[in-house]
């Protein structure tokens, strides 16, 4: 914990947050904490047929109140002297990346349909001579629109690694894989690593696609991605 600098979070679902409930008495100063403005929406499933079930939700004031210095933003923004940018919302650009419809968000004191989830967002680096470095936490804005707006907003096309979760686990999201798989083939990355809630229909299926790129995604595995002067 000594070592981190600055935390940025994907978006607002607990799976993604609590890991915030031990910091404080094991890292003191805390770093900043930089988050999208939606970041604290109420959030519930609501399927058809059954109660709504509310997700658990991040306290914006207990987060404040535990000494976080909170960064809000839409923008995108940059990290560690410009080497490292957080994408903010990400544009959604194809056509099958859809969201799922049972999600909802209260706003302005209704629930409203929430599919799309804007406060996901990603990490990109440019490393010398490779390329892009695409880093998602769940990948809600999915992988390729989330890529896509990473080439976009660097100017860069070539992209060498993908890591992350690719969210295609559950069954509603299982007929996005295969197009998902081919828009990435047209990226060429050298480096992909699904985690997280991928699912593992679409890792073998990314397995397959990209045998010399494929790399099991686990917990504690350190990746070096080194530019080509080393």
């Amino acid at each position: 914990p000594a070592e981190i600098e600055t935390i940025v979070l994907s978006h607002g679902h607990f799976d993604h947050t609590t890991g915030l409930n031990g910091l404080p008495k094991r890292l003191q100063p805390l770093p900043p904490l930089v988050v999208h403005p939606d970041f604290w929406l109420r959030r519930r499933v609501a399927l058809p047929g059954r109660e709504p079930y509310e997700l658990p939700t991040t306290s914006e004031e207990k987060v404040r109140a535990a000494g976080f210095q909170v960064i809000e933003r839409r923008e995108p923004s940059s990290l560690l002297d410009s080497s490292l940018l957080v994408t903010g919302e990400i544009e959604r650009t194809t056509e099958f990346e859809q969201g799922l419809a049972v999600h909802q968000a209260l706003r302005d004191g209704e629930w409203q349909p929430d599919p799309l989830i804007y406060d996901d967002q990603a990490l990109v680096a440019n490393v010398r001579g490779k390329g892009l470095v695409v880093i998602t936490g769940c990948g809600h804005a999915g992988v390729i629109n989330t890529v896509r707006y990473a080439r976009k907003l660097t100017g860069v096309d070539q992209v060498y690694a993908v890591v992350g979760g690719f969210h295609l686990a559950p069954p509603a999201f299982e007929p996005n894989i295969w197009p998902t798989v081919e828009a990435l083939a047209e990226f060429g990355p050298q480096v992909v690593v699904p985690a997280h809630c991928t699912g593992w229909r679409a890792t073998h299926a990314l397995a397959a696609a990209f045998p010399d790129a494929f790399i099991p995604g686990s917990v504690g595995t350190r990746y070096i991605l080194q530019s080509d002067s080393g």
